[in-house]
């Protein structure tokens, strides 16, 4: 009976937990492939699960800390700190090394965006003082403020050095962490499940696009990130211990893995911790009492940049090429010797801070939270090996355990420039003869479409005759009503308010917006060109109803002109050289650089802020905004106009970008021209506004035509059970 029941046992226990991890990867995939984005409803067990893992890290990195800590004496303390600093230093300088290796992998490119609300947003300033030092500790735990929880453990744990009769708080907190860390165990059982829910979630929801757009970025990220995680971290632990790369990797794949899945480094630290002393308790001969550096060395980690981290910074890099504004090399110092520094706080706060720095388009930041979906698993993993190393080498440099043979080193060495550039020269072939592809922002933008239907109205262009208009006897709004036809304006140098697409059809959000109103009133919208000297000389009722082009609202205009309510407010910008962007961010950047040449819309209003701000300034007017894109003798430095429409231009030249002043960005307001200062259609088309501002049909439009969302058709995420079973396009 026993036989018959080992036997059955038997099957089971050749699984071991990174066999039922994998299975659970590639089951949960396999289902994401299947079933598409209905994977979606396992997100909230993929989670719980994330979430489960890092319930325990905060407490445990506190309690390892002080324990750690407080049980060396201070002769000891001085050994880790200097000792440690010196593998984080070594650490450190292979992971810049591998960012200045990415430029090497980047065929050519250009690349423009849609208007992006952060044109708009002030840089948040680094926070230095409440991201290291704790006011209240227990808001640094509840909130999980890292650096500062670790700065308050190091100091409460460096105070408990000198504290007599401290063997029974030590005994304690060693039992807090062991019974903390068998907490952990006890989730860690259920990373099967876990991996399994994030597995089908990210294969059924991760798009397709959103991969292609950042492949040149990911393949790079990938390649290098793999190579550090799997060779060069490992193996320069084997090469200065006596801890084998083998029983390194094999012995601690279960957390890699696991970090891997959940892109959380926090949660797998248990793991690491007690991996990390296994092997230098089976290969470096380290007893108990020396473990207790490995205490506190490895949580304390957390308060430096980590190589995952680090490796980030080759964003900047990519940055610079997708804008067609190459970082130069002169410029690789500051970046590693900035990047480091701004590395100690967020990721998501640094990265904008060097693209600012360095000169670079800061739409391309939008990039790196979208390249996030891929890379914060390989950047993970990256970390979590980056933890075990110098938690080895750490502690093996503190106990004097490090080995420094000239053999091994020299067998490190060759095998990491051999793979190094087999990875570099194999990623730059395959980006150049698979991955570069020409810019196509122009063709996405002039073949948008509207995103209502138009209706039964008629569009006449520059040149068609255009048929005369009843005389109006009572009011604008009357002839409408009587003729059922409403006659808009537009100019249709108007870009993102009015243009032709390439199928030749007026598009844009004030003409979705006039044909919204024609539609409202129950009438026939018929669109005709009108001439921009209207704003100067006044709108005539026997040329159209209304004008709906993105007219700014100014006040020499509204001496000529009636307005309607404003319906949009738009924010003056430059638009200049990619490279100039920076320069143009800041009002007193652009005073400082002296003589200026500007085009500046044909608009006093204009003229006049201009002058305001700037004093040696020479105004080149203009009265269509892509005459400006034309070479100038002599050239002129920047174009001034609006971001919202200045982002539409550049992206039919890319080699340029919007750059939005600061401080003080001031606003031009919209507004619709109403024909003979007709005081009942002013009345009607202000109440209209008001109502398409309510019902969110002014939102909506802003969403599609001036950010761009959806500029392409959103088709379903590929399934087997959609495309293949029920053989869907």
């Amino acid at each position: 009976m026993a036989t018959t029941q080992s036997a059955r046992a038997a099957p089971a226990g050749r699984f071991s937990p990174s066999a039922r991890i994998a299975v659970g990867i590639a089951a949960g995939a396999a289902l994401g492939l299947f079933v598409g984005e209905r994977t979606s409803v396992l997100r909230i067990a993929a989670d719980a699960y994330i979430k489960l893992l890092q319930m325990t890290v905060l407490p445990y990195v506190t309690v390892s800390i002080v324990g750690g800590l407080g049980s060396l004496d201070a002769a000891q303390a001085r050994v880790v700190g200097k000792r440690v600093g010196l593998i984080l230093a070594l650490l450190w300088a292979l992971a810049l090394s591998a960012v200045m290796l990415f430029p090497l992998t980047f065929p050519r490119n250009q690349n423009a965006s849609f208007f992006s609300t952060t044109l708009l947003q002030e840089r948040e300033p680094f926070d230095f003082l409440n991201l290291y030092i704790p006011t209240n500790p227990f808001y640094s735990l509840a909130n999980n403020v890292v650096p500062a929880v670790v700065l308050f453990s190091i100091i409460v744990g460096v105070a408990l050095i000198g504290v007599p009769k401290k063997a029974m708080l030590l005994d304690v907190l060693a039992t807090i962490g062991r019974a903390v860390s068998k907490a952990t165990g006890f989730v860690v059982a259920l990373t099967p499940l876990g991996v399994f829910a994030i597995a089908a979630v990210v294969a059924g929801t991760l798009s397709v696009d959103e991969l292609q757009r950042m492949e040149v970025y990911l393949v790079g990220y990938i390649g290098v990130s793999l190579l550090l995680s799997l060779w060069i971290l490992p193996g320069l632990v084997a090469a200065l211990t006596p801890v084998p790369y083998r029983a390194l990797i094999s012995r601690t794949r279960d957390a890699l893995v696991t970090a891997f899945m959940t892109t959380s480094l926090f949660a797998v630290l248990p793991l690491l911790t007690e991996q990390a002393k296994a092997l230098m308790r089976d290969y470096a001969d380290v007893d108990a009492e020396q473990e207790a550096a490995t205490d506190v060395i490895l949580p304390a980690s957390f308060n430096f940049p980590h190589t995952g981290k680090l490796l980030s910074l080759s964003f900047v890099l990519f940055a610079g090429w997708f804008a067609g504004a190459p970082v130069p090399f002169h410029e690789y110092p500051r970046l590693a010797a900035t990047g480091l520094l701004v590395m100690f706080g967020s990721v998501n706060a640094a990265v904008p801070f060097l693209l600012d720095l360095l000169r670079i388009p800061a739409d391309t930041f939008q990039l790196f939270v979208t390249s996030g979906i891929v890379n914060a698993r390989f950047g993970a993993l990256l970390a979590a090996v980056h933890t075990l190393a110098i938690a080895v080498l750490g502690t093996c440099a503190v106990v004097g355990r490090l080995a420094f043979n000239g053999r091994k080193l020299f067998r490190f060495a060759c095998v990491t420039v051999l793979l190094t550039a087999g990875v570099v020269g194999g990623m730059r072939a395959l980006l150049q003869t698979r991955l570069n592809r020409p810019y196509d922002k122009d063709v996405l933008l002039t073949g948008m479409r509207l995103l209502r239907a138009p209706g039964n109205g008629r569009t006449f262009r520059r040149g068609e005759r255009v048929p005369p208009m009843p005389v109006v006897t009572t009011s604008v709004l009357d002839r409408v009503r009587e003729s059922g036809v409403l006659r808009v304006g537009y100019f249709d140098d108007s870009l993102p308010y009015a243009f032709f697409n390439s199928r030749g059809e007026l598009v844009g959000f004030d003409v979705e917006m006039a044909f919204e109103l024609a539609r409202d009133l129950g009438v026939r919208p018929d669109l005709v060109p009108i001439n921009r000297s209207v704003l100067d000389t006044g709108l005539d009722a026997s040329a159209c109803d209304l004008v709906m082009s993105g007219v700014a609202i100014t006040a020499d205009r509204s001496m000529h002109v009636q307005f309607s309510a404003s319906y949009l407010d738009e924010t003056v910008a430059f638009v200049v050289p990619d490279h100039q962007m920076t320069a143009f961010s800041d009002w007193s950047n652009v005073r400082a650089m002296g003589h200026l040449r500007l085009g500046v819309p044909r608009a006093s209003y204009f003229v006049k802020k201009i002058h305001e701000e700037l004093n040696d300034v020479e105004i080149v007017p203009f009265d269509r905004i892509d005459e400006m894109f034309v070479p100038h003798v002599p050239p002129v430095d920047a174009i001034v106009v609006t971001a919202e429409r200045g982002s539409a231009y550049t992206l039919l030249h890319p080699e340029y970008s919007v750059a939005v002043p600061k401080p003080r960005p001031f606003k031009v307001p919209l507004a619709y021209v109403i024909a003979g200062r007709d005081p009942a259609m002013v009345s009607m088309v202000d109440t209209w506004i008001e109502l398409k501002r309510k019902d969110d049909t002014i939102a909506e439009l802003f969403a599609h035509w001036i950010l761009g969302l959806d500029a392409e058709p959103k088709r379903p995420r590929w399934s087997i059970i959609d495309n293949v079973l029920r053989r869907s396009p």
